[in-house]
């Protein structure tokens, strides 16, 4: 799958999160729809279907992400911590 330039993909995030945070859905039908739309191409720029999904995929190709980060992997996906040993125990 094609994924969208980092940039384009930072500035949908920002874009995303500034009309969240000045509450878009509850504004004029403009704004509403600039929310609307800016959801719609984070879905589509990032191969998602809701924008959660997005957001979380988007942020995962963010220069920066943490390589160890598994908040996109199914959970059967998710690497397992390694068993405890009783190596040295009781010495």
């Amino acid at each position: 799958m094609l994924m969208a330039h980092p940039a384009v993909l930072r500035d949908l995030v920002e874009q995303y999160e500034t009309l969240s945070a000045l509450h878009a859905e509850d504004g004029s039908p403009e704004s509403q729809q600039r929310l609307n739309d800016v959801a719609y191409t984070l879905c589509v720029s990032t191969g998602t279907r809701d924008v959660d999904a997005a957001l979380i995929a988007a942020r995962h190709h963010l220069p920066g992400a943490r390589v160890e980060d598994d908040s996109v992997l199914d959970e059967e996906d998710t690497p397992k911590p390694p068993a405890a040993t009783s190596a040295g125990a009781g010495i």
